[in-house]
């Protein structure tokens, strides 16, 4: 007897594509990419001749839509961050077997991915409805519907399990440092709450500190981002130096900056800047739906990873050049994937130095003097071209 079911809800998507194109290749490629980031992931795809399990990388036989069945189930059974199937048919069968509801938005139900061709789209709208999205067949397309709403987690699963070797709050600032880094965020409101869990926090892995990312409450929140930072700013990182806005100098299009910062008018000629609290020719922060969208490139306050708006920025943004910049930028490449271009981040050098700055009182102007900044710039050439799957997904 099958066990029942966890996650009653599903929120698909569908690559739509040529008849006779390989999509499951790049599909098996794509599930491949979210594993190995530590997000689990199950179903199956039809490779060749077979029909492969993507949890164990095993052929499980000929019989596509048994195989999708049983897949689907075990993923709603386990929880699975994501679920494939391969073909719309096996696809439709499994759910209706299951009889799983279609929830639309990130939101709302387990991601399944699926294919369908391009002349039987009719058919995913009767089945679906018109709220779920279908897909272009390119990598590129397959990590914006995933989406920039998961970059928080995808963070945290990166982070090891490493000790914590001091966490410093200040009136503005928290500092964590484990031992191959150390990590700035700033904090939203008065930390006395903060300070009372100290005990606490110091007992926790970095790993542990950096799941409070997922948190909705804006102090674990900052102590969770500073983890990640904590971990991916290493004290021996290489990069190149500055934070990496004068690659927009010239720009041919319109250059947006949310949150301005010094220097910026001697980087960018007339850039659209957008601030909490405008200043005479800036715009409000109500305009990034405006002018976000159809902007040739955009420069965000790294600010935004701790305020939760970097996911909306992204999503306003999408396909234009995107820099994140400041002291709180993670500096990893686990963050080209969601349409990041340039990451401007500080690298601590003086752990000590800074942690006496914050608790009197530092601002982010003094903050060079113990460390500098350094930029990440994502290739050309990214990681997009699908991978044949030859083992089971981690």
């Amino acid at each position: 007897m099958f066990a029942p079911t966890k996650a009653p809800w599903i929120s698909p998507g569908a690559v739509i594509h040529e008849p006779d194109a390989p999509v499951d290749e790049m599909m098996a490629s794509f599930a491949r990419s979210i594993a190995d980031r530590g997000f689990s992931v199950a179903g199956c795809v039809r490779l060749g001749d077979e029909t492969v399990d993507l949890a164990s990388g095993l052929p499980i036989g000929r019989d596509a839509e048994a195989a999708a069945a049983r897949c689907l189930r075990a993923a709603m059974r386990d929880d699975a961050d994501l679920a494939v199937i391969g073909g719309f048919e096996a696809f439709r069968r499994a759910a209706t077997s299951l009889t799983a509801e279609v929830g639309q938005g990130v939101s709302q139900g387990m991601p399944v991915l699926t294919t369908i061709a391009d002349g039987s789209v009719q058919h995913w709208h009767d089945f679906v409805g018109t709220g779920c999205a279908l897909i272009p067949p390119a990598m590129r397309g397959l990590w914006r519907w995933w989406g920039p709403e998961r970059l928080y987690r995808d963070l945290a699963l990166g982070v090891a399990a490493d000790e914590v070797r001091q966490i410093v709050i200040g009136p503005r600032w928290l500092m964590v440092e484990g031992p191959a880094g150390a990590g700035l965020a700033y904090l939203p409101r008065n930390a006395r709450d903060l300070i009372g869990r100290l005990p606490e926090f110091r007992k926790m892995s970095l790993k542990h500190l950096a799941e409070f990312s997922g948190s909705w409450d804006p102090l674990e929140m900052a102590l969770g981002v500073a983890a990640i930072n904590a971990h991916y700013n290493r004290f021996d990182l290489a990069g190149e130096m500055g934070n990496g806005v004068q690659t927009f100098r010239d720009e041919a299009g319109r250059v947006v900056v949310i949150g301005a910062f010094p220097g910026l008018s001697e980087i960018l000629p007339n850039p659209q800047v957008i601030e909490t609290d405008p200043r005479p020719g800036e715009y409000p922060t109500i305009a990034m739906d405006t002018l976000l969208p159809g902007c040739a490139a955009a420069v965000v306050a790294s600010s935004s990873l701790v305020n939760r708006n970097l996911p909306r920025i992204l999503r306003l943004a999408q396909g234009a050049r995107i820099a994140l910049v400041g002291p709180v930028t993670p500096l990893t490449s686990r963050l080209y994937a969601y349409g990041l271009d340039i990451l401007g981040g500080l690298l601590i050098r003086d752990p000590k130095g800074l942690a006496e700055a914050i608790r009197a009182g530092a601002l982010p102007r003094e903050f060079g003097r113990f460390g500098q900044y350094l930029h990440l710039r994502r290739a050309d050439a990214a990681a997009t071209r699908p991978r044949r799957i030859t083992g089971p997904l981690r």
